[in-house]
């Protein structure tokens, strides 16, 4: 009997070290994106650092979860499909991460949905735009915190107010972020009598747009109405600036577009007036998260949170959520945790829809205001349009 008893003192004390010693192993999470060979380079930095802001907010300061510490591995796509899939494999199989989030590039991005699916691990997608990242060619472990091209599109439309005496064409590069956002527009404008009167694709890396800023006067200027070119390039350029030095004031044309990060917004002071969509602005959302990131981010970087820093402390946040109520870490049961989850972001509340993973989100409104005691123009909040006002369509089905 005594014998017996020793036995399972030590098998009990056994399984205590053992718990005790898994309960210490870290949680690793890699985080994927370019960090080189791209001016998008900034997009990433602003990412990993609202997502390492968003991993100390989420755990209180402890960085740890369940008494497992998080532990970032950085990988760098390089902004090359092939780079990004190879690193992505590598994370999951030799690093042995929990899950990854990225990329940045949309077009980098698609190559790496099927990664995830190989190894049987989730994606979180931040901060990259197109809906297709959600579409028929995504799968079960992809989950999306940043907003979508549809997100973008029917908010620009909402703040054109459009009507029957709106007549728009359209510029745009011609990649997955482009094709996508326009098509979103288009979709958005359904129903409200506006009309798309031409669409124009650039290459990446476009910096003369003489001749398709030529096309899309011919196109609008003999038109009754308003007429407007909306811009919706992400790279640089300088398409906006360049289109309002040919002058389309001249033919009653206004130019309207998105909002930016904050090194881009000095060049929108050009623009007094113009209103517009975008993901998120410092100062226009009222909330704790959001309080808590402008203070923090201000106090140690002496600058505002920008874009990309807001959506990357939403992803951390998510992933947080999702591993303090998941009663284990197996795949299954992470992806059975997140599917309808909402959680507290910088933005508001977000919520990942059960049928293709996007999160569903606020986007802002904005009108621009030029102060000269501010470096760059104001995205001043019109309004917050509720996620609720937008009918994103559903990427795939997610039984499928």
């Amino acid at each position: 009997m005594q014998l017996l008893k020793r036995l399972i003192a030590s098998a009990v004390l056994g399984m205590a070290v053992t718990t005790a010693a898994q309960a210490e192993d870290p949680i690793k999470i890699a985080l994927v994106h370019g960090l080189s060979g791209s001016s998008f380079e900034a997009f990433s930095k602003q990412a990993q650092t609202g997502f390492e802001l968003g991993i100390e907010y989420g755990t209180g300061g402890t960085n740890e979860i369940n008494g497992r510490p998080i532990e970032l591995i950085i990988k760098d796509t390089q902004f090359k499909p092939d780079v990004a899939r190879a690193v992505l494999a590598e994370a999951y199989g030799d690093d042995e991460v929990l899950l990854a989030v990225g990329a940045t590039s949309s077009g980098v991005t698609v190559g790496m949905l099927p990664i995830a699916e190989e190894y049987e691990k989730i994606l979180i997608v931040e901060p990259a735009v197109a809906d297709s990242l959600t579409g028929p060619d995504s799968n079960r472990y992809i989950f999306k915190t940043s907003r979508n091209s549809s997100m973008d599109m029917q908010a620009q439309a909402l703040a054109l107010n459009p009507d029957a005496n709106l007549h728009v064409a359209t510029l745009a590069e011609d990649y997955a972020f482009g094709r996508d956002g326009i098509a979103a527009f288009k979709s958005a404008l359904d129903g409200s009598g506006a009309k798309i009167v031409t669409e124009e694709y650039v290459p990446q890396g476009t910096t003369d747009f003489t001749a398709y800023a030529e096309r899309m006067f011919n196109a609008l200027k003999d038109k009754e109405g308003r007429k407007v070119i909306l811009i919706y390039i992400a790279g640089g350029g300088d398409a906006p600036g360049k289109i309002q030095a040919m002058e389309p004031s001249r033919y009653g044309i206004e130019i309207s577009m998105g909002g930016h990060i904050l090194p881009v917004l000095p060049t929108y002071k050009r623009f007094p007036g113009m209103e517009g969509a975008v993901y998120y602005y410092f100062e226009a959302f009222d909330n704790e998260v959001n309080a808590w990131l402008v203070e923090e981010h201000t106090k140690r970087f002496d600058s505002p949170p920008d874009f990309f820093t807001a959506g990357g402390m939403s992803a951390a946040l998510a992933v947080v959520k999702a591993l303090k109520e998941a009663p284990d870490y197996e795949t299954d049961t992470l992806i059975e945790t997140m599917e309808g989850m909402s959680w507290d972001t910088p933005k508001g509340k977000m919520t990942f829809r059960p049928e293709d993973h996007q999160a569903l989100q606020d986007m802002l409104h904005f009108k621009i205001k030029v102060d000269d005691a501010v470096d760059w123009a104001i995205p001043e909040k019109v309004r917050i349009i509720p996620a609720e006002e937008m009918n994103i369509p559903i990427g795939r089905d997610n039984q499928g």
